[in-house]
């Protein structure tokens, strides 16, 4: 049996691999394809992670998180584009969401006023700016969802065949 770590700046991916009390030559029982070595690697940062490993080590570790981690903090294309989702219990999701899609529904006639003509005027920038992150909060808010389905599903509290993509 491996020795428990003390080290204290922890990646993602040990701190989610100790807390299932996994040592690194179980979890590459488990992935198959990554050893032991390997994963001390990507866990210390001394080889850069690839997608695949993240795949595989989110499936392994029923941590679906970690690609989201790995693509807004990792990625370079995720850095510039994928916002890091956090994560928040149905509740909040639910509130958070009706609240942002109240905010737009009071917002979308002068949305459309703003688009009308194709044009964003100096008096029309202030309001396009407030409807634009009411948007990015729904965004956030359904990617957030998404992520919470996601680890419900790797928990075993939710069905994939429901949510598999149409």
């Amino acid at each position: 049996m491996g020795r428990a770590s003390t080290k204290e700046n922890k990646s993602i991916y040990q701190t989610t691999r100790e807390n299932l009390k996994l040592t690194r030559e179980k979890a590459s029982e488990m992935l198959d394809f990554i050893s032991p070595e390997r994963i001390e690697k990507i866990e210390n940062g001394k080889v850069k992670v690839q997608p695949d490993d993240v795949l595989a080590l989110a499936e392994c570790y029923k941590a679906p998180g970690l690609c989201n981690y790995y693509c807004s903090n990792e990625c370079p294309i995720g850095q510039k584009y994928v916002p890091e989702i956090p994560v928040k219990d149905l509740a909040q999701i639910t509130v958070e969401t009706l609240n942002s899609l109240n905010k737009i529904n009071k917002e979308k006639d002068r949305f459309l006023e703003i688009i009308e003509d194709g044009t964003i005027t100096d008096d029309e920038i202030a309001d396009f700016i407030s409807i634009k992150n009411t948007l990015d909060k729904i965004s956030l808010s359904v990617n957030t969802l998404q992520l919470w389905i996601d680890q419900a599903i790797a928990d075993g509290n939710l069905e994939k065949k429901y949510f598999a993509q149409q």
